[in-house]
C-alpha cells in the first residue's frame, strides 16, 4: 500500500488580487473626482460683511441664483444646474421652490463685473417669485497688513 500524504489546509488570503482591484479602484476616483465639481464661475465681489447664521441654513438648502460676467442666470436647482436660464424659467423655478416652502433662504452670487442693472433685475426676478428677503454672498476683503 501507498502511503498517502496528509494534505493541510492553507489558511492564508491571497491579497494580491484585491490590491489590484484597490488600485483600479483608485485610479478610477482620481480620474472622475475633478469632473464631480460643479458650479458657475463668479468673481464675487470683496465686503467686510458678517457671515450668514449657521441656524438659518441648517434646515433648508438656500436658494441660490448666480450670474456670471456675461449676465447669464443659473439656479442652484433643476435639472441641469450649470445650464444657463432665461429670466422666465428662472423666476417659474424659484416660485415653485418658494411655494413649497417659503421659509427657503433666497442668495444672489453675481459676478463683481455684472452691471448693476442687471443685479437689480434679478432681484426683482426672485422677488416677483416670492422671496421676502435675498442675501448677496461675498468674498472677505483680503486682509490687511499691520504695520
Amino acid at each position: 500500500m501507498a502511503r498517502q500524504r496528509k494534505r493541510r489546509l492553507m489558511g492564508e488570503i491571497n491579497v494580491v488580487p484585491y490590491i489590484d482591484v484597490m488600485l483600479v479602484l483608485l485610479v478610477i476616483f482620481m480620474v472622475t473626482a475633478p469632473l464631480l465639481t460643479q458650479g458657475i464661475e463668479v468673481d464675487l465681489p470683496k465686503a467686510a460683511a458678517e457671515p450668514l447664521k449657521q441656524e438659518l441654513l441648517k434646515d433648508t438648502e438656500p436658494l441660490v441664483l448666480s450670474i456670471d460676467a456675461e449676465g447669464r442666470y443659473f439656479l442652484s436647482v433643476g435639472e441641469d444646474k450649470d445650464a444657463p436660464l432665461p429670466p422666465e424659467e428662472v423666476s417659474r423655478l424659484a416660485a415653485a421652490v418658494l411655494r413649497r416652502n417659503a421659509e427657503t433662504p433666497v442668495l444672489l452670487n453675481a459676478d463683481q463685473r455684472v452691471p448693476y442693472g442687471d443685479v437689480v433685475s434679478a432681484m426683482v426676478l426672485l422677488q416677483e417669485a416670492g422671496a421676502p428677503r435675498i442675501g448677496f454672498l461675498t468674498e472677505p476683503p483680503p486682509a490687511r497688513r499691520r504695520r
